[in-house]
């Protein structure tokens, strides 16, 4: 079964662009302006611009309450050559949290989308390093 996500955006097209453009993800569809999927192998994300007429998943709390985009959630992607993307990125407008920095398993760095959402690019350079969904095999045969 695959992933989903869903992502609050201010801007749809600007969206679909920035994943499909600079992150390897593909259109799914574009049934309505203020909602689109996209995916990157087994993972799905959703393209919600919220408070829209028709908006489904962005519509408005009952409270009025308007959801947002942002915040510190985020997809983990992983990827290989972090070193040689994250300048490739930044010169082609893209926006940063924060520097490169080496964690556990890896090096890492958060990566913006136009409306402020969270990519987390993690480059694997530990043994250390389980695969997403790989789980603890420890005692088995």
């Amino acid at each position: 079964m695959a992933a989903c996500f869903r992502y609050m955006v201010n801007d749809v097209d600007a969206a679909i662009d920035f994943y499909t453009k600079h992150l390897g993800f593909k259109l799914e569809m574009h049934p309505a302006p203020p909602f689109a999927e996209i995916s990157r192998g087994d993972m799905h994300l959703y393209l919600t611009q919220p408070g829209r007429p028709g908006a489904g998943g962005g519509a408005n709390m009952a409270s009025g309450e308007q959801q947002t985009p942002g915040g510190w959630n985020r997809i983990h992607l992983v990827v290989e050559g972090l070193d040689e993307m994250v300048p490739r990125l930044k010169s082609a407008g893209c926006r940063f949290r924060n520097e490169i920095i080496q964690g556990t398993g890896g090096k890492q760095i958060l990566l913006e989308d136009p409306s402020g959402n969270l990519v987390e690019l993690f480059e694997v350079n530990s043994p250390a390093y389980r695969a997403p969904g790989s789980g603890s095999k420890a005692g088995r045969a």
